[in-house]
């Protein structure tokens, strides 16, 4: 079964909040950094089709 993407996000953060206490300031920049870069795909994905017939379509469209 698929976990909701917020209750991932939130374990996500949890899980890395917690493990970067009393880690140097760069390196928390540097974790939340990646875990947003995947957010954001994670949303780029859900915006653009992933089929293939369905993502031709869509360029064309923009294209117009």
């Amino acid at each position: 079964m698929h976990r909701p993407l917020i209750s991932c996000l939130a374990t996500g953060v949890t899980g890395t909040a917690v493990a970067l206490t009393g880690a140097p300031w760069w390196l928390a920049v540097a974790a939340f950094g990646c875990l947003g870069l995947g957010l954001l795909v994670v949303a780029l994905q859900s915006v653009f089709p992933q089929e293939s017939a369905h993502r031709l379509a869509w360029w064309r469209d923009r294209r117009r």
